[in-house]
């Protein structure tokens, strides 16, 4: 018998049980349909898709203890570096047909198995083709968000955070971001990495709420969640 579980702290987040088995999980808005080759579980409550800490920085600091984030159904999300779409599909199953996921990324070819996979398939996606350096390039794809997430692994990462949370992220809206010291510098210490990088958020006029250590699902990552603006 398969049961569910909502995960507290974390609206349409849910633990899913079967064959002795625990997994983390969505519910899924596209219905019979894998994104990246993830468990399928059918319960009373409907149809849940697994998401696999391995494939997503999000799923992973959620299993390495985060405590929350202010994503929920009808929520507005910025996503910079959605590269072929495993996160962004279940920030989509979250937030529902009432919300939005403004899904940003660079690559062409990583956006053409985004489209096929995640954007075509979800009324709540908007792909775009874009350089997260230059949010005022796609400001008028965007309009105002309630969270901004970037995982996008460049050394300048926090101030292109920085500059699209300005642009787009509501007064006192939350970011997060996941840190990758190696493409930051990857001769020095990560955790050294991790505070300067921080350092540079908080002079941004971001707030750290938490940060968490993604091994062993990530290597030198860490994700931390951030209020931006307001008190």
């Amino acid at each position: 018998m398969t049961e569910v579980d909502p995960l507290e702290g974390f609206s349409g987040v849910f633990w899913v049980y079967e064959g002795g088995t625990r997994y983390l999980c969505t519910k899924n808005l596209d219905i019979g349909f894998r994104v990246y080759g993830e468990r399928l579980f059918t319960s009373k409550a409907g149809e849940f898709r697994e998401w696999i800490p391995y494939r997503s920085k999000l799923a992973a600091a959620i299993l390495r203890g985060l405590r929350g984030t202010s994503i929920g159904e009808g929520s507005r999300v910025l996503y910079l570096g959605a590269a072929t779409g495993t996160t962004v599909s279940h920030i989509s199953d979250i937030v529902g047909y009432s919300g939005y996921v403004f899904a940003i990324d660079f690559a062409p070819r990583a956006m053409i198995q985004f489209l096929e996979r995640v954007a075509k398939r979800r009324e709540n996606v908007v792909p775009i083709l874009g350089d997260a350096r230059a949010p005022e390039r796609y400001s008028h794809l965007v309009g105002e968000v309630d969270v901004v997430y970037c995982d996008v692994a460049q050394p300048e990462q926090a101030s292109l955070l920085l500059a699209n949370c300005n642009a787009f992220l509501v007064t006192g809206g939350e970011a997060l971001i996941a840190i990758k010291s190696r493409s930051i510098d990857s001769t020095e210490d990560p955790e050294t990495v991790y505070n300067r990088e921080i350092k540079l958020l908080e002079r941004g006029g971001a707030r750290v709420i938490e940060r968490v250590n993604l091994e062993p699902y990530e290597r030198d990552h860490v994700l931390a969640r951030l209020r931006y603006g307001g008190t």
